[in-house]
């Protein structure tokens, strides 16, 4: 029998730590807040998708995208580089911010009709579904 240690609010089998080492399901429970890729909603609606990505700082001419197939690629560069001069010295400071995100699409998606806007900080991605064909009505067929 397994015993439940609990463990920042979470309950956690003290088999698990035994097996694994401590802190190990750390990782699984707590977001990875370390990489610079922006946080992502996708929202269904019955005619298409609306992504929205949290990237605030960045101007609508920083991104990049594209679909190549079933994939939507996002991506955003922005370089930095103030300098700063005096009589005898000068200051040049630079930082570097980029990302990509990939999302595969599925095929009830029109790829030829994806638009993209910027406002305050949130990046919006409109991925409309294909219309499909009505399905025929149902007929009686005669035998002949």
């Amino acid at each position: 029998m397994n015993t439940i240690v609990r463990k920042n609010g979470n309950y956690y089998p003290a088999l698990f730590d035994s097996v694994f080492g401590k802190n190990t399901l750390d990782h699984f429970f707590v977001p990875d807040y370390s990489t610079n890729k922006p946080a992502v909603n996708v929202i269904e609606s019955e005619n298409g998708y609306r992504i929205e990505l949290a990237v605030p700082g960045l101007k609508k001419e920083d991104f990049k995208i594209g679909v190549d197939g079933d994939k939507l690629t996002v991506s955003a560069e922005k370089k930095n580089e103030p300098e700063e001069k005096a009589e005898k010295y000068s200051r040049k400071e630079f930082s570097y911010q980029s990302f990509q995100r990939t999302f595969t699409l599925p095929e009830t998606v029109d790829a030829e009709k994806i638009s993209a806007g910027y406002d305050a900080g949130i990046l919006n991605i409109s991925v409309p579904k294909k219309e499909l064909p009505a399905a025929p009505s149902p007929r009686q067929i005669e035998v002949a």
